[in-house]
């Protein structure tokens, strides 16, 4: 655990990084994401490489990879129980949105760069192309403890993830806020992406002082705000 950076210098970068690529800026009083004084950390490794392993097969399922063979993968890599139960639904019975589910492609691309195996997270920039080959090859049958020992991950800085989570919590209400005013995106993706993304950096990231409470599960991430 490190502690947090200034949230308020590091505001005054994520909202000059937003007017550097023309997005809307947020109002004065949008909330800081953590308070001075603050600790911050990652969740555990482990619990970092079973979500982003999950959320690939749930993509998979999304492009074809058949119920029986996700099932069996997930019970080969004693990971049913970080299965949530929406996910479950989908994998299971195909209940859910499909185009919802597809999206996770870009939240697997953020953990995939708190996990060191993604050189970058820039949100004008489409997930790499190398991020399915850092991923579990679940057409080789290749298994969630075999990736683990080929990937080995050198996850992100917290505070740097701290830093980055600023920006995803401003350029998601910025990137929403162009598109509702039709306003050209800086790049290749649009909120649904940068929506994604800060999803799984909320997740990632959790922060400890008087005014946080425990960290959120995947399905009870808050992004409305």
């Amino acid at each position: 655990m490190k502690a947090a950076p200034d949230p308020r210098a590091v505001r005054e970068a994520s909202l000059d990084e937003l007017d550097r690529l023309a997005l809307p800026l947020p109002p004065p009083t949008f909330p800081l994401v953590w308070e001075p004084g603050d600790q911050v950390e990652l969740r555990p490794t482990a619990e970092l490489e079973a979500r982003a392993a999950v959320l690939h097969v749930v993509v998979a399922r999304c492009f074809g990879m058949p119920t029986e063979a996700a099932m069996s993968w997930l019970l080969n890599s004693k990971l049913v129980d970080f299965v949530t139960p929406p996910e479950w639904q989908f994998l299971s019975l195909a209940n859910g949105d499909h185009r919802s589910f597809v999206l996770h492609h870009d939240a697997v691309f953020a953990l995939a760069w708190l996990l060191g195996l993604s050189r970058h997270l820039d949100p004008t920039a489409p997930p790499e192309e190398r991020l399915m080959s850092q991923m579990p090859d679940l057409p080789a049958g290749e298994l969630f403890n075999s990736w683990r020992s080929r990937a080995l991950v050198a996850p992100r800085d917290p505070v740097d993830a701290a830093v980055l989570l600023d920006l995803y919590y401003c350029a998601d209400w910025a990137f929403q806020e162009a598109e509702r005013s039709g306003d050209q995106l800086p790049g290749e993706v649009d909120s649904n992406a940068i929506g994604q993304r800060r999803w799984a950096l909320e997740w990632a990231v959790t922060f400890h002082g008087p005014f946080h409470e425990a960290p959120p599960e995947w399905e009870e991430v808050d992004l409305s705000v």
